[in-house]
């Protein structure tokens, strides 16, 4: 009878030294492999290419454009003839500092009357601004970006300019 009892009764195994050291192993190559996973993070917010292509050089307008490719968060600096959508993307593995992986830049270009005059696309590679794509009417500057006549007025401002004195 006490053989039957031990049948219908057993006792659970006790845990050994040696299967703790394997299940701490495996947890603590579990926890390795996921830490050195990359976690990516985006900001901001640049239209689709579909979206862009909807647009019209010379005939949209800001309040034609705006439904279209949404309103940007940042626009022109002094006048409004620029609309500017900005969207970066962030790798971080591990306890490392993120690092900026890419950047994407659409700026559309209005005229005084608000009739769009450009649209254009860049990516930031290696420090440089890199034009992407470009879809242009007419340059009064030649040679120059929107962004880079936006980042080369940023010398000529004096503190009066801006506070209107």
């Amino acid at each position: 009878m006490a053989s039957t009892r031990a049948q219908r009764d057993p006792k659970p195994a006790a845990l050994s030294p040696r299967r703790i050291r394997r299940a701490c192993i495996a947890l603590g190559l579990a926890l390795a492999l996921t830490a050195c996973a990359p976690i990516y993070r985006n900001h901001g917010y640049v239209p689709a290419e579909e979206d862009l292509a909807t647009l019209v050089v010379g005939q949209d307008t800001r309040v034609t454009a705006a439904p279209k490719v949404g309103r940007p968060s940042t626009s022109g600096l002094l006048n409004d003839t620029g609309w500017f959508y900005v969207q970066s993307r962030w790798e971080q593995r591990g306890a490392l500092a993120p690092k900026e992986v890419d950047r994407q830049v659409v700026a559309l270009t209005f005229s005084q009357a608000g009739v769009l005059q450009n649209v254009e696309r860049f990516g930031i590679e290696r420090g440089q601004i890199v034009p992407l794509s470009r879809r242009v009417t007419e340059s009064s500057v030649k040679g120059q970006s929107v962004l880079a006549q936006l980042f080369a007025s940023f010398g000529r401002l004096s503190a009066g300019q801006v506070l209107g004195e």
